[in-house]
C-alpha cells in the first residue's frame, strides 16, 4: 500500500475503491494530513494540469472530483480536530436568477478536496444569503457563478454590495459569460473560466497581499 495508489485512484476515477485504499493507508499509520496533502491534493493538481492541457474534459474532472470527495469522506472525521489542515472557509453559490450548478458543484468539490471548508448555498442565491453565510461562518472567500448573461447584473449587484459591507472578504467570480474585464469592472478579487483555475485563484489569494483582481491564467505556479 502506498500514497501513489490513492493518487492513481483519483486519476482512474475509482470512487468505489479509493475509500478502502485510504483506510488501508490509515491502518499503516500514515497521518490523515499526509494522505490529504501528498495523495488527494497532489492528484487534484494533476487533474487541473491535464484539464489545462486539454487531455481531460469536464466529465472527467467531475469523476475525479467525486473520487477525491469519496476519499476525503474517510479522512474528514479525523481532520476535523486538526485545524491546521483547513486553509480557509469559502461560501459558494450560483447568483440570483441562475439555476445552473454543474460548474459550481465542481468548484465546490475541488475546493473541499484542496482542504477548504466549503459552504455551498446552491443556486438562485441573493446578496443577503451570501452575506449571511459569510458572516455566520466567518468566511474568507465568496465564490459566485453566473451561467447566463441575464444574471451577470445580479452578480455585479452582489459583488458591489458585499464589498461595501465586508471590504476584506475576497470575492471570486466565474461562469460562461463572465470574463476578466467584467470581473475587474465590478470589483471582484479573482476570476477564472474553469474549476481548476478557480482553485488556483483562491490559493493565490491566500498567499497574496497585493490588491487587484487575480486572473487564473496568472496563477500557474501557485499549486
Amino acid at each position: 500500500m502506498s500514497l501513489d495508489e490513492i493518487y492513481d485512484a483519483v486519476l482512474d476515477y475509482d470512487d468505489e475503491g479509493i475509500q478502502d485504499l485510504v483506510r488501508q493507508e490509515l491502518g499503516a499509520e500514515t497521518s490523515p494530513k499526509v494522505i490529504l496533502e501528498e495523495a488527494l491534493i497532489e492528484a487534484l493538481d494533476e487533474v487541473g494540469r491535464c484539464f489545462s492541457e486539454g487531455t481531460i474534459f469536464v466529465p472527467e474532472m467531475l469523476m475525479a472530483a467525486e473520487t477525491m470527495k469519496a476519499g476525503l469522506d474517510v479522512l474528514r472525521p479525523l481532520l476535523i480536530g486538526d485545524k491546521s489542515t483547513i486553509i480557509g472557509t469559502a461560501v459558494i453559490g450560483s447568483v440570483k436568477g441562475d439555476m445552473h450548478d454543474i460548474g459550481k458543484n465542481l468548484v465546490a468539490m475541488m475546493l473541499e478536496g484542496a482542504s477548504f471548508n466549503v459552504i455551498d448555498l446552491g443556486v438562485d442565491v441573493n446578496t443577503d444569503a451570501f452575506l449571511a453565510a459569510a458572516n455566520e461562518h466567518n468566511a474568507d472567500f465568496v465564490l459566485m457563478s453566473a451561467l447566463l448573461t441575464t444574471t451577470m447584473k445580479a452578480m455585479e449587484t452582489s459583488v458591489r454590495a458585499i464589498k461595501s459591507e465586508k471590504p476584506g472578504l475576497k470575492l471570486i467570480v466565474g461562469g460562461a459569460p463572465v470574463n476578466q474585464a467584467f470581473a475587474n469592472a465590478i470589483g471582484a478579487d479573482g476570476y477564472s473560466d474553469d474549476a481548476p483555475g478557480a482553485i488556483s485563484v483562491v490559493r493565490a489569494l491566500v498567499k497574496s497581499t497585493v490588491p487587484g483582481c487575480i486572473d487564473a491564467s496568472a496563477t500557474a505556479n501557485t499549486h
